[in-house]
């Protein structure tokens, strides 16, 4: 079985904004290794001259870039190197959270990633793959519909009635593979379910052959945006070794719910009260 590829990069300057692009630009300018001049980009980019001469002037007046040599030539300045540095320094919580997508790995075998819910999708905060030879690979910062996907039930679920409603429009919910659910009344029992449960499943309805369970990260009030999950394929992951793997799923949440906790004091719950979705 091939990787499957999801959400393909967008062109390197696209945005709705111009902070947007100058920022798009600005990671452009951080895969260099070398210096590079305004023609370089030009000729790289395809963006009119005075277009990428205002960016860089931009840039430059806020100590993100800097010219060398013989005036003609930028590279990053000392300022990018200070963010780029504290963002390594300080990001303490990407490394907990990984550590513990690894753990759970390491337990169950599979596949696991950390998602979060971004209107009508799923987004891939974070993933460890399996070492097993036959897995699919979906990266960080890919995104699938909320409507056929395990972590996307549970968001779901804790919508109101009028807010899945706007999402799950008859006629609207695209239809994936054989088992994918596409009426909203199935897919209310279906979220009623997981309620009832405490976890989710996609039973190969995004992707023919893929299998995936997911919990939510408990929080102490309001809705958890937060859930983790296990994906593999179906023919090695059904029945007895899925029930089989919940408890450690179960507990990497908790784990995940105490990183929330010392980051976020106000908003997260005690890693021993994990709660079913409700």
């Amino acid at each position: 079985m091939s990787p499957v590829e999801l959400a393909p990069m967008p062109s390197k300057l696209d945005g709705d904004t111009p902070a947007i692009r100058l920022f798009a630009l600005l990671e452009v300018i951080a895969e260099k290794d070398q210096y590079f001049s305004l023609q370089s980009l030009v000729e790289e980019l395809g963006l009119p001259k005075p277009t990428l001469h205002r960016m860089l002037q931009q840039l430059d007046s806020a100590g993100m870039i800097q010219r060398d040599g013989d005036g003609r030539h930028y590279s990053t300045a000392a300022r990018l190197r200070r963010i780029a540095e504290n963002l390594l320094l300080n990001n303490t919580m990407h490394g907990a959270r990984r550590n513990v997508l690894r753990t759970l790995v390491a337990e169950v075998g599979e596949s696991c990633n950390i998602t979060s819910c971004a209107g009508s999708e799923v987004l891939y905060l974070d993933r460890v793959e399996t070492p097993a030879p036959l897995r699919f690979y979906l990266h960080p910062g890919s995104r699938v519909p909320v409507h056929c996907s395990a972590s996307g039930k549970l968001f779901l679920a804790q919508m109101t009635p009028s807010q899945r409603r706007r999402l799950l429009v008859p006629g609207t919910l695209e239809k994936y593979t054989d088992m994918t659910i596409t009426d909203p009344q199935a897919l209310e029992a279906e979220l009623q379910r997981a309620v009832a449960d405490g976890y989710a499943m996609d039973n190969e309805e995004f992707l023919p052959g893929l299998t995936c369970i997911a919990v939510r990260v408990p929080v102490l009030s309001g809705k958890s945006n937060l859930a983790v999950a296990i994906q593999a394929p179906t023919l090695r992951f059904q029945g007895k070794r899925i029930s089989d793997s919940l408890p450690a799923l179960r507990r990497a949440a908790d784990a995940l719910a105490d990183i929330e906790a010392r980051s976020y004091p106000e908003r997260a719950e005690p890693a021993a009260r994990q709660e079913k979705v409700s």
